[in-house]
């Protein structure tokens, strides 16, 4: 086919085509405006609180929001970057540092959301079963062709609109099954960019040369550093508003350890105490009594 293409006279393009902004495809970078940095105050760094509960997140808490942390907003740019570039991304952290929170409320900022494809596997998943859960993610359904050729063909039309691929938990996925999603993402017809989320997803990835020499930002999500957790828990939850700030740092020192995870189950705990009770105060007895509660078993 290239050596008819050479005799006919037309170029033979190598790799992918420059993006052109334009109308087929979005500048989130631009269109976001990226004004979700918080203020400085002369007390040092002001959370705030985005008004949009987390309906979406299974924080266990009615009435939470989302925390403009320095982690949050780093989120924010990279997976904006991500999707006008159609890059690859991997987001990592240990487990409960907010790595979903801060991924799905980045996803819901972008300005066509509807462009987002979330792709749920499983353990160890094979290129089959990771064939097959991409077409459903895609919308494919019953129609991918049984043949491995035709199938693979019918996923790089569905991507040739710009997307973005989510996979949370990517640690789960073998060798293979990565290297076969390097394949789509670097089909010169796919206009996609491929956002690997999870603890551990940064390990799997580096097995596989070839996939992570491609990932335009590796994005770590710490935990809350212990001078930020009183003003990022106020922000999260009005509870902590009344809470003194030695008993926060008490709770952290103890049981949160700057994991958003831990704060929010303390902080549902908290919720269910006080439920009811028209001068609820919580105290430090209330607070030891529903940290005992995330010990578990010594």
């Amino acid at each position: 086919m290239i050596r008819r293409d050479r005799r006919a006279g037309r170029a033979l393009t190598v790799g992918r085509e420059p993006v052109v902004a334009g109308p087929s495809r979005p500048d989130p970078l631009s269109e976001l405006g990226l004004n979700v940095v918080a203020g400085q105050g002369a007390g040092g760094q002001v959370f705030r609180r985005e008004q949009k509960h987390l309906a979406q997140v299974p924080v266990l808490v009615p009435g939470a929001q989302v925390v403009h942390t320095p982690a949050v907003r780093s989120v924010l740019r990279t997976v904006a970057h991500a999707a006008a570039v159609g890059a690859v991304v991997c987001l990592y952290g240990d487990a409960g540092q907010g790595k979903t929170v801060a991924l799905q409320y980045a996803l819901s900022q972008l300005p066509h959301p509807a462009r987002v494809r979330r792709v749920h596997v499983g353990v160890h998943p094979t290129v089959p079963e990771l064939r097959r859960v991409l077409a459903d993610a895609l919308e494919l359904g019953r129609r991918l062709p049984r043949g491995a050729g035709e199938a693979d063909l019918m996923l790089v039309n569905a991507l040739r609109q710009p997307r973005v691929l989510v996979l949370d938990e990517a640690q789960r996925l073998p060798g293979p099954a990565l290297e076969f999603l390097r394949g789509l993402w670097d089909h010169p017809d796919t206009d996609t960019a491929l956002l690997l989320a999870g603890a551990g997803s940064e390990r799997a990835l580096r097995r596989v040369p070839a996939l992570a020499s491609r990932v335009l930002t590796w994005e770590l999500v710490p935990r809350l550093r212990p001078g930020e957790v009183a003003a990022a828990m106020a922000a999260f939850h009005p509870l902590w508003e009344v809470v003194s700030e030695d008993d926060v740092v008490w709770v952290d020192e103890h049981v949160g350890h700057g994991n958003f995870r831990t704060w929010a189950k303390l902080t549902s705990h908290l919720t269910a105490e006080i439920y009811g009770k028209s001068r609820a105060v919580v105290d430090r007895r209330l607070l030891e009594r529903a940290c005992a509660r995330l010990m578990g078993p010594l």
